[in-house]
């Protein structure tokens, strides 16, 4: 198989760990190669494109060297995490668990599709999420006004800190920081969780991905929209925006790891 590899580049340790498994990974016959800023710390001329020519990628990291490869891929291939990180949701192997699973990974591996949510602007898409769109206000202690829109009828308005518009996988991350509820990642749907709203009625929505959603932006204070913690985009103070489910989902290679088990694991016993 074609293995791309992605490290942290932060940490010495998992740059180390990702040159070995390079090693043992080309010496069980795999063609290797390594995401453009590993392969400048592993001094490797073996770059991997992003344009969906490799078979797998292996992510050495937290969650957030997760999400930011997913952001750069064009062509979504399937990803495992080995987890280099503090809670690492997203990665499914322990470091020492990483070379037991490849050697037994065969072609045509199971993967689990998760639902990524697109926000546009008109004709735009302003940005693609696997995790959480986040809308919040450019000026700090400064409130927004929202306006939740679903199939065309008003069903909420209100005024808040910010508001994240979260994806089932997401709904671990800052989305359950902030009084969302764990999702089945296995469901496919938009959760909308107000921060710190000024109403007691506000409350966290789940809605159906195969619904109309629009959220209203009517505010005099200018707004900033962040994808993924990766990526942001000055929304100014009035905006419509259409919350879609993205064309393309991310790919997660099937570990048989089940979803509750790590939550009890990874957030309750930590």
């Amino acid at each position: 198989m074609r293995i791309a590899l992605v490290s942290r580049v932060d940490d010495q340790r998992a740059i180390s760990f990702t040159r070995d498994l390079g090693d043992t990974i080309g010496s069980l016959g795999h063609e290797v190669s390594f995401e453009p800023a590993t392969a400048r710390v592993l001094r490797s001329d073996n770059l991997w494109p992003f344009d969906g020519s490799v078979d797998l990628a292996i992510i050495v990291g937290g969650d957030g060297t997760i999400l930011h490869t997913i952001q750069q891929m064009d062509h979504k291939v399937p990803v495992i995490g080995v987890n280099w990180g503090e809670v690492g949701f997203l990665a499914d192997l322990e470091p020492d668990e990483a070379i037991p699973f490849i050697r037994g990974l065969k072609p045509g591996f199971p993967t689990e599709p998760r639902m990524r949510v697109a926000l546009k602007s008109g004709e735009t898409v302003l940005g693609e999420a696997l995790n959480e769109a986040l809308i919040v206000t450019s000026r700090p202690a400064k409130m927004l006004r929202f306006v939740i829109v679903v199939d065309g009828i008003e069903a909420e308005s209100f005024r808040a800190d910010g508001l994240l518009v979260s994806t089932p996988t997401g709904s671990t991350a800052y989305a359950m920081s902030a009084g969302g509820p764990i999702v089945d990642p296995r469901i496919e749907g938009f959760l909308l969780v107000p921060l710190a709203p000024y109403m007691l009625s506000s409350r966290p929505h789940l809605i159906s991905n195969d619904r109309s959603v629009r959220i209203g932006l009517e505010s005099a204070k200018p707004a900033t929209l962040v994808i993924d913690g990766q990526k942001t985009i000055e929304l100014g103070n009035e905006q419509l925006l259409e919350v879609t489910q993205a064309e393309q989902p991310a790919l997660f290679v099937d570990a048989h790891k089940n979803f509750f088990k790590k939550v009890d694991h990874k957030l309750r016993h930590l």
